[in-house]
Protein backbone atom coordinates (compact mmCIF):
# COMPACT_ATOMS: atom_id res chain seq x y z
CA UNK A 1 0.00 0.00 0.00
CA UNK A 2 1.19 3.76 -0.73
CA UNK A 3 1.83 6.12 2.44
CA UNK A 4 2.23 9.39 1.81
CA UNK A 5 3.30 11.67 4.42
CA UNK A 6 2.69 15.30 4.99
CA UNK A 7 6.67 15.65 5.06
CA UNK A 8 7.06 13.63 1.67
CA UNK A 9 4.24 15.74 -0.24
CA UNK A 10 6.27 18.62 1.31
CA UNK A 11 9.52 17.12 -0.15
CA UNK A 12 7.98 16.13 -3.30
CA UNK A 13 6.54 19.81 -3.83
CA UNK A 14 9.91 21.53 -3.26
CA UNK A 15 11.55 19.01 -5.66
CA UNK A 16 8.74 20.03 -8.54
CA UNK A 17 10.04 23.79 -8.17
CA UNK A 18 13.63 22.88 -7.92
CA UNK A 19 13.14 20.81 -11.47
CA UNK A 20 11.03 23.87 -13.17
CA UNK A 21 14.24 26.10 -11.61
CA UNK A 22 16.03 24.27 -13.74
CA UNK A 23 14.50 23.84 -17.01
CA UNK A 24 13.16 27.38 -16.96
CA UNK A 25 15.90 28.58 -18.85
CA UNK A 26 15.79 26.08 -22.03
CA UNK A 27 12.23 26.98 -22.69
CA UNK A 28 11.20 29.83 -24.71
CA UNK A 29 8.49 31.68 -25.93
CA UNK A 30 7.55 31.55 -29.70
CA UNK A 31 6.37 34.77 -31.53
CA UNK A 32 5.41 34.23 -34.83
CA UNK A 33 3.32 36.61 -37.66
CA UNK A 34 1.71 35.07 -40.56
CA UNK A 35 0.64 36.77 -43.65
CA UNK A 36 -3.24 36.98 -43.87
CA UNK A 37 -5.63 38.15 -46.44
CA UNK A 38 -7.10 41.55 -45.75
CA UNK A 39 -10.21 42.54 -47.65
CA UNK A 40 -8.53 45.97 -48.23
CA UNK A 41 -5.00 45.92 -47.32
CA UNK A 42 -3.86 43.09 -49.21
CA UNK A 43 -2.33 41.23 -46.58
CA UNK A 44 -1.82 42.44 -43.09
CA UNK A 45 0.19 39.67 -40.52
CA UNK A 46 -1.23 37.61 -37.74
CA UNK A 47 0.32 36.99 -34.59
CA UNK A 48 0.69 33.57 -33.50
CA UNK A 49 2.33 32.20 -29.88
CA UNK A 50 3.66 28.85 -29.04
CA UNK A 51 6.66 27.86 -27.16
CA UNK A 52 9.90 25.83 -27.42
CA UNK A 53 12.97 24.29 -26.46
CA UNK A 54 16.61 24.96 -26.24
CA UNK A 55 18.16 21.60 -27.63
CA UNK A 56 21.93 22.83 -28.15
CA UNK A 57 23.54 26.36 -28.57
CA UNK A 58 21.93 28.07 -31.20
CA UNK A 59 19.52 25.20 -31.85
CA UNK A 60 15.02 25.05 -30.54
CA UNK A 61 12.98 22.53 -31.14
CA UNK A 62 9.15 23.01 -31.50
CA UNK A 63 5.72 22.12 -33.24
CA UNK A 64 5.94 22.53 -36.87
CA UNK A 65 2.08 24.01 -36.72
CA UNK A 66 3.64 26.93 -34.36
CA UNK A 67 5.53 28.35 -37.10
CA UNK A 68 4.19 26.92 -40.37
CA UNK A 69 3.85 29.79 -43.11
CA UNK A 70 5.10 32.51 -41.15
CA UNK A 71 6.67 35.24 -42.16
CA UNK A 72 8.82 36.23 -39.16
CA UNK A 73 9.54 34.40 -36.18
CA UNK A 74 11.01 35.58 -32.89
CA UNK A 75 12.27 33.56 -30.09
CA UNK A 76 11.96 35.14 -26.04
CA UNK A 77 13.68 33.73 -23.92
CA UNK A 78 12.81 33.00 -19.82
CA UNK A 79 14.73 36.69 -19.16
CA UNK A 80 13.11 38.19 -21.20
CA UNK A 81 16.18 38.17 -24.17
CA UNK A 82 14.70 38.63 -27.50
CA UNK A 83 16.16 37.00 -31.14
CA UNK A 84 15.00 36.60 -34.33
CA UNK A 85 14.81 32.91 -35.26
CA UNK A 86 14.88 31.12 -38.67
CA UNK A 87 13.02 27.94 -39.60
CA UNK A 88 15.89 25.38 -40.42
CA UNK A 89 13.71 22.60 -40.81
CA UNK A 90 10.13 21.84 -40.81
CA UNK A 91 8.42 18.25 -40.68
CA UNK A 92 4.44 18.40 -40.39
CA UNK A 93 3.70 14.51 -40.65
CA UNK A 94 6.05 14.61 -37.20
CA UNK A 95 4.93 18.02 -36.43
CA UNK A 96 8.44 19.11 -35.76
CA UNK A 97 10.96 21.85 -36.40
CA UNK A 98 14.16 22.77 -35.41
CA UNK A 99 14.82 26.84 -35.61
CA UNK A 100 18.42 28.35 -35.14
CA UNK A 101 18.82 31.56 -33.68
CA UNK A 102 21.38 33.20 -31.78
CA UNK A 103 23.21 31.21 -28.42
CA UNK A 104 21.09 32.24 -25.44
CA UNK A 105 19.79 30.21 -22.91
CA UNK A 106 20.55 26.97 -21.72
CA UNK A 107 20.10 23.37 -23.60
CA UNK A 108 18.00 20.71 -21.82
CA UNK A 109 18.81 17.59 -21.06
CA UNK A 110 16.66 15.44 -23.63
CA UNK A 111 16.01 11.81 -21.60
CA UNK A 112 14.88 8.57 -23.44
CA UNK A 113 10.83 8.24 -24.25
CA UNK A 114 11.16 4.21 -24.59
CA UNK A 115 11.61 4.10 -20.89
CA UNK A 116 8.53 6.29 -20.31
CA UNK A 117 6.21 4.13 -18.41
CA UNK A 118 2.44 4.81 -17.61
CA UNK A 119 1.97 6.43 -13.91
CA UNK A 120 4.91 8.74 -14.13
CA UNK A 121 4.83 11.57 -12.93
CA UNK A 122 5.19 15.15 -15.76
CA UNK A 123 5.42 18.31 -15.81
CA UNK A 124 4.08 20.37 -18.78
CA UNK A 125 5.89 23.95 -19.48
CA UNK A 126 5.04 26.83 -21.81
CA UNK A 127 3.33 29.90 -22.33
CA UNK A 128 -0.46 28.97 -22.53
CA UNK A 129 -2.61 31.63 -24.21
CA UNK A 130 0.12 33.56 -25.89
CA UNK A 131 1.60 34.76 -22.44
CA UNK A 132 4.71 36.15 -22.44
CA UNK A 133 5.89 34.29 -18.75
CA UNK A 134 6.16 30.32 -18.29
CA UNK A 135 3.33 28.05 -16.52
CA UNK A 136 3.71 24.81 -15.19
CA UNK A 137 1.14 21.95 -15.00
CA UNK A 138 1.38 18.37 -13.48
CA UNK A 139 -0.18 15.37 -14.58
CA UNK A 140 0.83 11.77 -14.93
CA UNK A 141 1.74 9.50 -18.37
CA UNK A 142 -1.97 8.11 -18.93
CA UNK A 143 -1.03 5.90 -22.24
CA UNK A 144 2.18 5.53 -24.32
CA UNK A 145 2.21 4.47 -28.18
CA UNK A 146 -1.03 6.54 -28.71
CA UNK A 147 -2.30 7.36 -31.99
CA UNK A 148 -3.63 10.74 -33.17
CA UNK A 149 -5.53 11.65 -36.16
CA UNK A 150 -6.89 14.87 -37.95
CA UNK A 151 -7.43 16.45 -40.97
CA UNK A 152 -4.17 18.27 -40.89
CA UNK A 153 -2.05 15.12 -39.54
CA UNK A 154 -1.55 11.55 -38.56
CA UNK A 155 0.72 11.12 -35.75
CA UNK A 156 1.93 7.57 -34.22
CA UNK A 157 3.35 6.61 -31.43
CA UNK A 158 2.55 9.34 -29.42
CA UNK A 159 2.77 10.31 -25.21
CA UNK A 160 -0.74 10.42 -23.53
CA UNK A 161 -1.07 12.50 -20.39
CA UNK A 162 -3.78 14.89 -18.40
CA UNK A 163 -1.20 16.93 -17.55
CA UNK A 164 -3.19 20.32 -19.09
CA UNK A 165 -2.30 21.74 -22.15
CA UNK A 166 -3.13 24.62 -23.37
CA UNK A 167 -3.13 26.77 -26.78
CA UNK A 168 0.12 28.67 -26.72
CA UNK A 169 1.36 25.08 -24.60
CA UNK A 170 2.76 23.54 -27.98
CA UNK A 171 6.12 22.99 -28.64
CA UNK A 172 6.98 23.16 -25.19
CA UNK A 173 8.24 20.56 -23.08
CA UNK A 174 6.95 17.31 -21.49
CA UNK A 175 9.47 16.79 -18.40
CA UNK A 176 10.10 14.21 -16.03
CA UNK A 177 11.03 14.07 -12.23
CA UNK A 178 14.98 13.79 -13.86
CA UNK A 179 14.15 17.39 -14.96
CA UNK A 180 14.86 15.28 -18.61
CA UNK A 181 12.44 16.59 -21.78
CA UNK A 182 10.82 13.01 -22.35
CA UNK A 183 8.59 14.68 -25.05
CA UNK A 184 7.34 17.67 -27.15
CA UNK A 185 3.86 18.76 -26.39
CA UNK A 186 1.87 19.35 -29.50
CA UNK A 187 -2.22 18.46 -28.87
CA UNK A 188 -5.08 18.12 -27.35
CA UNK A 189 -8.99 17.18 -27.94
CA UNK A 190 -10.78 19.97 -26.87
CA UNK A 191 -13.72 17.68 -25.64
CA UNK A 192 -11.72 14.95 -24.12
CA UNK A 193 -11.17 16.17 -20.27
CA UNK A 194 -8.01 17.49 -20.68
CA UNK A 195 -6.47 14.98 -22.59
CA UNK A 196 -3.21 15.73 -24.21
CA UNK A 197 -0.49 14.29 -26.47
CA UNK A 198 3.45 14.68 -26.59
CA UNK A 199 5.78 13.64 -29.10
CA UNK A 200 8.40 11.03 -27.99
CA UNK A 201 11.76 13.01 -27.36
CA UNK A 202 13.12 9.59 -29.29
CA UNK A 203 11.03 10.71 -32.46
CA UNK A 204 13.03 14.31 -31.94
CA UNK A 205 16.52 12.78 -31.81
CA UNK A 206 15.54 11.03 -35.20
CA UNK A 207 14.66 14.23 -36.95
CA UNK A 208 17.83 16.11 -35.64
CA UNK A 209 19.77 12.75 -36.86
CA UNK A 210 18.02 13.11 -40.35
CA UNK A 211 18.60 16.36 -40.63
CA UNK A 212 22.35 16.46 -40.04
CA UNK A 213 22.67 13.09 -42.13
CA UNK A 214 20.37 14.61 -45.24
CA UNK A 215 20.40 18.29 -44.83
CA UNK A 216 16.23 17.72 -44.37
CA UNK A 217 14.05 15.48 -42.96
CA UNK A 218 13.57 12.42 -44.46
CA UNK A 219 11.06 9.88 -44.50
CA UNK A 220 11.52 6.19 -44.68
CA UNK A 221 8.41 4.16 -45.78
CA UNK A 222 7.11 0.72 -46.65
CA UNK A 223 3.51 1.79 -47.20
CA UNK A 224 1.69 0.08 -44.04
CA UNK A 225 -0.32 1.25 -40.48
CA UNK A 226 0.21 -0.77 -37.73
CA UNK A 227 -0.91 -1.17 -34.40
CA UNK A 228 0.51 -2.64 -31.43
CA UNK A 229 -0.91 -5.76 -30.38
CA UNK A 230 -0.79 -6.50 -26.66
CA UNK A 231 -2.39 -10.24 -24.34
CA UNK A 232 -5.65 -7.86 -23.75
CA UNK A 233 -5.97 -7.84 -27.78
CA UNK A 234 -4.73 -11.24 -28.86
CA UNK A 235 -7.12 -12.75 -26.28
CA UNK A 236 -10.29 -10.70 -27.62
CA UNK A 237 -8.66 -11.03 -31.47
CA UNK A 238 -7.76 -14.42 -31.03
CA UNK A 239 -4.36 -13.35 -32.40
CA UNK A 240 -1.79 -16.05 -31.99
CA UNK A 241 0.98 -13.62 -30.17
CA UNK A 242 0.91 -11.27 -27.51
CA UNK A 243 3.30 -8.81 -29.10
CA UNK A 244 3.75 -7.36 -32.40
CA UNK A 245 2.65 -5.11 -34.65
CA UNK A 246 -0.60 -5.86 -36.53
CA UNK A 247 -0.93 -4.21 -40.05
CA UNK A 248 -4.69 -2.65 -40.00
CA UNK A 249 -3.48 -0.68 -43.48
CA UNK A 250 -1.12 -1.99 -46.77
CA UNK A 251 -0.95 1.46 -48.91
CA UNK A 252 -1.74 -0.10 -52.69
CA UNK A 253 1.31 0.15 -54.99
CA UNK A 254 3.64 0.05 -51.81
CA UNK A 255 6.41 -1.81 -51.46
CA UNK A 256 4.61 -3.54 -48.89
CA UNK A 257 1.87 -4.72 -51.03
CA UNK A 258 4.47 -5.79 -53.78
CA UNK A 259 5.98 -8.02 -51.19
CA UNK A 260 3.16 -10.09 -50.34
CA UNK A 261 2.42 -8.27 -46.77
CA UNK A 262 -1.44 -8.31 -46.00
CA UNK A 263 -3.85 -6.57 -43.60
CA UNK A 264 -4.09 -9.10 -40.59
CA UNK A 265 -0.55 -9.84 -40.51
CA UNK A 266 1.68 -9.15 -37.82
CA UNK A 267 4.97 -8.19 -37.90
CA UNK A 268 7.05 -9.51 -35.07
CA UNK A 269 10.87 -8.76 -35.92
CA UNK A 270 12.30 -6.38 -38.37
CA UNK A 271 16.07 -7.10 -39.42
CA UNK A 272 15.80 -9.54 -36.34
CA UNK A 273 14.87 -6.95 -34.15
CA UNK A 274 11.42 -7.41 -32.51
CA UNK A 275 8.71 -4.63 -33.15
CA UNK A 276 6.55 -3.82 -30.12
CA UNK A 277 5.97 -0.73 -31.01
CA UNK A 278 5.16 1.61 -33.70
CA UNK A 279 8.43 3.38 -33.12
CA UNK A 280 10.13 0.09 -33.60
CA UNK A 281 9.98 -0.67 -36.57
CA UNK A 282 10.02 2.74 -37.86
CA UNK A 283 13.52 2.66 -36.31
CA UNK A 284 14.75 -0.28 -38.33
CA UNK A 285 13.27 0.71 -41.73
CA UNK A 286 15.39 4.36 -40.96
CA UNK A 287 18.27 2.91 -39.95
CA UNK A 288 17.88 0.71 -43.41
CA UNK A 289 17.47 3.76 -45.94
CA UNK A 290 21.62 2.76 -47.40
CA UNK A 291 20.43 -0.62 -48.24
CA UNK A 292 16.90 0.56 -49.83
CA UNK A 293 14.94 -3.11 -47.92
CA UNK A 294 14.00 -4.47 -44.62
CA UNK A 295 13.64 -7.57 -43.64
CA UNK A 296 10.45 -8.51 -42.09
CA UNK A 297 9.12 -11.47 -39.41
CA UNK A 298 5.47 -12.17 -40.08
CA UNK A 299 2.96 -14.77 -38.49
CA UNK A 300 -0.34 -15.13 -40.77
CA UNK A 301 -2.23 -17.64 -38.43
CA UNK A 302 -0.32 -20.31 -37.78
CA UNK A 303 2.21 -19.64 -40.25
CA UNK A 304 6.01 -17.51 -39.48
CA UNK A 305 8.09 -16.58 -41.98
CA UNK A 306 9.97 -13.56 -43.42
CA UNK A 307 10.01 -11.63 -46.39
CA UNK A 308 11.65 -8.69 -47.78
CA UNK A 309 10.27 -5.38 -48.28
CA UNK A 310 11.69 -2.81 -50.16
CA UNK A 311 11.88 1.17 -48.87
CA UNK A 312 10.45 4.63 -50.41
CA UNK A 313 12.19 7.90 -49.18
CA UNK A 314 10.11 10.92 -49.51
Amino acid sequence: MLEVSIMNIRELSREIAQIVKQVKPSIVTISTEIPHPSLFFGYEPVKGYGSGFVIAPGYIVTNAHVVARAAEVRVVFSDGFISEAEVLAIDPSRDLALLRTIEHGVPIKLGDSDRVEVGEIVLAIGSPLGLLENSVTMGVVSAVGRTLSTQQVFLEDLIQTDAAINPGNSGGPLINLEGEAIGVTTAIIPFAQGIGFAIPINTVKRFIKMIERYGRPVHAWIGVYVMPVNPTLSALYNIPVSEGLLVVRVIPGSPAERSGLLEGDIIVSANDKPTKKTSDLRSVIEDSIDKSHVELEVVRGSKRFKLKTGIIIQ
